[in-house]
């Protein structure tokens, strides 16, 4: 008797195990971004609201052609005195086609020194880079520069 009781038990717990492995395995839907310069249009809204932007004051040093996307290394200066009056307030980086169009958001301050920032970001194809920085009087400047890329992030395939 104890062993069908045994068995009874544990063909109960696996039925149990299974159902819960079932209910418990979220349904995922793999699809590709589809990031379009309109999404990067509206990152670009969502900082500046409806301000002007103007092109001039900013610059972009990112190579206008990369082997590989994985590792891009950019650089944003503003000419800017950086005096307790007049300084820069922000500088915001878009790309035209990776999954989130905004790369990053650096919050400066006159204390910053110098109005530059460096850093290495992820292209998911060849497109344009966008860096708007936002200055002490609320005015908004812009710079965009291209970038060609061979060999797209997130494609390389792990042996």
């Amino acid at each position: 008797m104890r062993r069908s009781e045994g068995s009874t038990r544990r063909r109960f717990l696996k039925s149990a195990g299974s159902a819960a492995v079932i209910g418990a395995v979220p349904v995922v839907s793999l699809r590709p971004v589809a990031a379009t310069p309109d999404t990067m249009a509206a990152a670009i809204r969502n900082v500046v609201g409806t301000a002007a932007i103007q092109t001039g004051k900013v610059k972009l040093d990112i190579p206008p052609l990369v082997e590989n996307g994985n590792t891009v290394p950019m650089t944003v200066s503003v000419a800017s005195p950086m005096t307790a009056n007049d300084f820069v307030k922000s500088i915001h980086v878009f790309n035209e086609k990776n999954p989130q169009p905004n790369v990053g958001n650096f919050y400066l301050g006159p204390r910053a020194g110098r109005a530059q920032i460096s850093t290495r970001i992820r292209l998911a194809d060849s497109q344009k880079i966008i860096a708007i920085a936002r200055l002490s009087d609320d005015s908004f400047w812009s710079v965009s520069a291209d970038v060609v890329v061979t060999l797209a992030a997130c494609t390389e395939e792990v042996i």
